[in-house]
């Protein structure tokens, strides 16, 4: 009897399906990869399976950091299993070649990336043998569109199984929006690290079409924060004596009115009614009201405010961020443990916020659950409020919960039926945080009384306004699941009452002195917001309409991007803030530079994202896109290669640190730091006295404070970050040695000879660390050879021979390459659901050393324990 394979995207997915399933098709045998009945057999991936790669004959083994092997632009793309997900892709393969299937159903996630998903495993078994490859599978493809998960819902799918050729277009985008991002990412990488290290040296610069934009966001906000120019400002506020007490108000221009194209940064984008630009008027304002005599007018009405709407991903991530100090990394991985672990929340990689319309009654059992269960520790008290609105109907359709417009290929994170136990504390606070949510959204608004009291004193013939607020919470509504009761009399929010047109007396005015401030660093939380409202950054209304509900990446992607932009060195944390690193500003500058600034601007998303709408909807070719990518990626290339003056134009730093040769101005340009002279330095003024230093010794950006500590005491480090030739990142410290110190041929021989050994020892330390973490990806010969290579270097370091040090270092980063390979595809795959947002291939041993004949650095191996 012919058979469907039924192809999920997750284990438990599959488990939901052959739930729906059994009452309709009988019961199901449960294999090991696979469940089985007389009409199904469903089975999974757990995501991507395979991942795309550059046929064997365009794979360039050395030279791909070169211009001459660039741009990489195949043809056609072949396909690589993802390590990790091996057993599963063999197990699926043999599933869909079995001879009683007939018919594929992609239940994948409905979306363009569920939709490439399914076609890149169907792909890789059809070339899995000749036969295939030149035949096809033969087998008829349908497609399970779900936006429910119901029992209900699912049964109800497989009754509107749609045909191959309805998918097709979004097939088409799916396929299209993985390639260009290999496009760009690859060659955009490759490129942007041979540009800068052709001048000696590796320096990995990767590029990405979310990642390099997202980094932008990050730049321009420190660029605003260093530009800022503090201005000093003042503000009066008067404390008022009425019949019932006394009350404070801050003093107001009435008048004002905000210039709206005041330009960013400038002195009347600062202002605001309460600012005064002068301690002299703000003074007198002061003298003026003392002891006056004033009015009083008020308003006061009612307000309400709704709870916020259920979690998606992002919006769980930017809360726990700004509650709990948590990253949005950590968020996922504990969300995700809550769903695969302990099966306590639906799925967390969502950027939904509302239900299906059909879930009314799911929602209704989980708020029993929780009132009825006895939830551990503080989930207890929710017991209560979920008791509350199972008694008083307050589950019911509401659009603003129960909308299946708003649901895309998953709906909010809500908890399940399950109940938790043996939470980490951890999981049990994030737990919190959504099941606080699921029972407030169904909760009525809260109820507040706003007052604006005005109190005007007229003084010297002119009169002065003074501002008074007050909120009172009066039904508290949903904020009682946050621990918020009513306010009572005497409460702080509570103002003392006026009588209308009451006169009341000034008893106290103060004069404070303020300054404005720049813009704050973003911390995961907010730029976590930025990706996900990019759009509003456009400027051109179709690409914005595109990007509405997109930004850039995705929320399962999101904290890779922000993980990988670290571990890159392009950014890093200090206390919840993120700051962009000297070689996030190099990277930015290059591309203005070299005029492919589209890299940097969320348009890019925006544009990909409107043509594959189009494609979506038949409008648009696969092949009138993927030329447009190609044409842009040469583009791209041509700009680095062709790019032939000195240095790249940019906002650079004058260092506050002498020349250490003569005294004169250090100046910073795109490569390098350079004396420019003085007028008590250098023979001619301006001219400078032939100081310059790299920027970027052995692949690392240094800091302006870095930079300014190495030129003021000739020392510095030990610093993390630097790179090989080979590639391999090593510890070293600094030290700054002038050229006449090196004159003598003895003393060259021994810094070259303590050169070789630092460089073979740190290449042995990394190549260690790094078998020891991807070691296991290797078969036992390649492992053999590496061990082998490390012990010959490690021999080699004994004697006093360069040649032979070099030697045996050289045969060591021969034979390590392809760990390095698997070290950097690693890299790949962490950030490659987003799409080659990493250098996509790792750094072979043929970027050439650097070279600086002005000042030389020594370069010391720290050894770690």
């Amino acid at each position: 009897m012919s058979k469907a394979l039924v192809i999920a995207e997750k284990p438990s997915v599959a488990q939901d399906i052959v739930r729906a399933l059994t009452p309709v098709d009988g019961k199901f045998e449960k294999h090991d990869e696979y469940f089985e009945s007389e009409h199904y057999v469903v089975s999974s991936a757990v995501g991507h399976l395979v991942e795309i790669k550059a046929p064997d004959e365009f794979d360039v083994k050395r030279g791909k950091w070169s211009f001459n092997n660039l741009p990489v632009i195949p043809p056609h793309f072949d396909l690589n299993p993802i390590d990790k997900s091996k057993g599963r892709l063999n197990a699926l393969v043999k599933l869909i070649k079995r001879k009683d299937v007939e018919t594929l159903i992609n239940a994948c996630d409905a979306g363009r990336e569920g939709e490439l998903i399914f076609r890149l495993i169907v792909q890789y078994a059809a070339d899995s043998t000749a036969t295939t490859r030149a035949k096809g599978l033969g087998k008829g493809v349908q497609r399970l569109w779900l936006q429910s998960m119901t029992p209900a819902a699912i049964r109800d799918g497989f009754e509107q199984l749609r045909s191959d050729e309805q998918m097709l277009p979004l097939a088409s985008a799916a396929r299209c929006r993985s390639e260009a991002d290999w496009l760009v990412g690859i060659n955009g990488t490759r490129a942007m690290t041979a540009f800068n290290s052709r001048d000696g040296g590796f320096f990995l610069t990767t590029v990405g079409r979310v990642q390099t934009p997202t980094l932008s966001i990050v730049v321009e906000r420190e660029e605003k924060i260093r530009k800022h120019v503090f201005r000093d400002y003042w503000e009066v506020r008067g404390t008022f004596g009425a019949q019932a007490g006394s009350y404070e108000g801050k003093w107001f221009a009435p008048n004002f009115k905000k210039d709206k194209n005041a330009a960013e940064g400038s002195a009347e984008a600062e202002f605001k009614a309460d600012r005064i630009w002068s301690a002299a008027e703000a003074q007198a304002i002061a003298d003026a009201v003392q002891g006056k005599q004033g009015t009083v007018t008020e308003e006061s009405k009612p307000s309400t405010q709704a709870s916020p709407l259920l979690y998606d991903l992002t919006t769980l991530q930017r809360e726990a961020n700004s509650r709990f100090g948590f990253s949005a990394k950590t968020t996922l991985g504990l969300a995700q443990a809550l769903y695969e672990k302990h099966k306590v929340l639906t799925y967390p990689r969502t950027d939904s916020r509302a239900l299906p319309e059909d879930y009314i009654p799911v929602v209704k059992q989980t708020m029993e659950m929780i009132a009825d269960d006895d939830l551990p520790g503080p989930l207890r008290e929710l017991s209560q409020h979920a008791r509350k609105a199972v008694n008083d109907g307050y589950v019911k359709p509401t659009k603003r919960v129960f909308d299946n417009t708003k649901v895309s290929d998953h709906f909010a994170i809500i908890p399940t039926l399950q109940a938790p136990r043996s939470l980490t504390e951890a999981e049990a606070k994030l737990y919190d945080m959504v099941v606080k949510r699921f029972i407030a959204v169904f909760y009525p608004s809260a109820e507040f009384q706003v007052t604006t009291r005005i109190t005007k004193v007229p003084a010297a013939g002119k009169e002065h306004c003074f501002q008074t607020n007050g909120k009172v919470l009066v039904k508290p509504g949903w904020l009682a699941v946050y621990g918020k009761e009513a306010a009572e009399e005497g409460d702080d929010a509570h103002l003392v009452p006026v009588e209308a047109g009451e006169s009341v007396a000034n008893e106290d005015i103060a004069v404070s002195a303020h300054k404005t401030k720049p813009p704050a660093r973003y911390t995961e939380a907010t730029l976590l917001s930025a990706m996900e409202g990019a759009g509003k950054l456009i400027d051109d209304e179709e690409l914005k309409a595109a990007m509405q509900e997109k930004g850039l990446g995705t929320p399962a992607t999101r904290a890779a991007i922000i993980e990988g932009l670290l571990t890159e060195k392009y950014m890093l944390r200090e206390g919840r803030e993120i700051i962009p690193t000297a070689k996030a500003f190099q990277l930015v500058t290059l591309l203005r530079g070299l005029g492919v600034e589209e890299l940097t601007k969320p348009e890019l998303t925006g544009n990909w994202e409107f043509k594959l709408s189009e494609m979506e909807k038949g409008r648009l070719s696969r092949e009138a896109f993927m030329d447009e990518i190609a044409a842009m990626t040469q583009r791209v290339v041509q700009k680095a290669k062709e790019y032939d003056r000195d240095t790249i134009p940019g906002d650079y730093a004058t260092l506050k640190t002498p020349c250490p040769n003569c005294g004169g101005v250090v100046k910073e340009n795109y490569r390098r730091y350079t004396c420019v002279g003085s007028d008590g330095g250098a023979d001619k003024p301006g001219e400078g006295c032939g100081f310059s230093m790299t920027k970027i010794p052995a692949g690392r950006s240094f800091e302006l404070d870095e930079v300014e500590t190495l030129l003021s005491t000739h020392k510095l480090g030990p610093l993390e970050g630097f790179r090989s030739k080979a590639g391999w990142p090593f510890t070293a410290e600094l030290k700054m040695v002038k050229d006449a110190e090196l004159n003598a041929a003895e003393d060259k021989k021994k810094l070259e000879l303590v050169q070789a050994k630092n460089q073979g020892d740190a290449l042995v330390h990394s190549v260690r660390k790094s078998l020891t973490e991807y070691g296991d990806k290797l078969d036992a010969g390649e492992k053999d050879k590496i061990e082998a290579a490390i012990k010959d270097v490690e021999e080699a370091l004994k004697g006093e021979s360069k040649d032979d040090i070099e030697a045996k270092t050289n045969a060591l980063m021969t034979a390590s390459q392809k760990l390095g390979e698997k070290m950097y595809a690693d890299m790949q795959a962490a950030q490659g659901a987003a799409g080659a947002e990493g250098a996509g291939a790792a750094p072979g041993a043929d970027a050439k050393p650097a070279d600086d004949n002005v000042v030389d650095a020594e370069f010391k191996e720290v050894k770690k324990d």
